[in-house]
């Protein structure tokens, strides 16, 4: 996003006045064909099955040349991974989960409604949507309680990126961080050594359940295929469902 407003990609105000005169509403996709790089433009109040395709040297001709960066960048970072869920709102609420955000505050609810601690976790599942390598955290702390603030060190500690803090919380970023840079009159001191860690992916075992045999249901059901319940909870009741001892049950 920084690099998408600094200098070289911001449309200036000539560009926009092509673009609206234009009546462009944005570029899509792009696509290689004969040797051409064509882009596919979308027209505002036109319908999107009637996009069209512009080749790169007649938007340049137009004026589209920030649009038209600022549109590779985006392709070239989707390209990368950097867009690796898909924004559906199952995917995000599954997201939110994780952080705490249960689905009367992620889906329906409204930002502004939100609790100071609620928006931190917000912001926490923001940082993490695209999986980084790093971190950088500015008074993580500030609105979470106690157990929350478990439960991001927990999850810290867990995680295999690497994580830059600046917190006045010593319990708590000492519990995450090993190696301290404190500034104070005038002064950086350094201590302990944060050393390295090795990248742990975490995913989730798929479970699935055995298939049970002939002999083993036939075992299961005490002798009757017919049957759906366990034979050790069938051989305390009688045929009306009243429960015996295990003597009469043996009998």
């Amino acid at each position: 996003k920084e690099k998408i407003e600094s200098e070289a990609y911001r449309i200036t105000p000539e560009e926009q006045k092509a673009i609206d005169d234009y009546n462009l509403e944005g570029i899509w996709s792009r696509r290689m064909r004969g040797g051409v790089l064509e882009y596919e433009i979308k027209k505002k109040h036109v319908r999107e099955k009637d996009n069209i395709y512009v080749s790169k040297d007649e938007l340049l001709a137009m004026g589209f040349k920030h649009l038209l960066r600022q549109t590779d960048e985006k392709i070239a970072s989707k390209e990368a991974g950097l867009d690796l869920h898909p924004c559906t709102t199952s995917e995000i609420q599954a997201h939110l989960d994780d952080f705490g955000l249960a689905q009367e505050f992620g889906t329906y609810g409204k930002i502004r409604g939100l609790s100071g601690g609620q928006k931190v976790k917000l912001v926490l599942a923001a940082a993490m949507w695209n999986c980084p390598h790093l971190l950088v955290l500015d008074e993580p702390t500030n609105y979470l309680d106690r157990e929350a603030l478990g439960a991001l060190s927990s999850a810290l500690n867990g995680w295999g990126g690497a994580v830059l803090m600046i917190s006045h919380n010593k319990e708590f970023y000492s519990s995450v961080c090993r190696e301290e840079w404190v500034v104070a009159d005038g002064k950086v001191s350094v201590q302990g050594d944060s050393g390295e860690r090795e990248m742990r992916a975490v995913a989730k075992k798929k479970t699935f359940k055995k298939e049970e045999t002939g002999d083993a249901k036939l075992e299961k059901a005490g002798g009757n295929t017919n049957a759906d319940g366990d034979k050790y909870k069938d051989a305390t009741t009688n045929f009306w469902g009243q429960t015996v001892s295990k003597k009469e049950a043996r009998q």
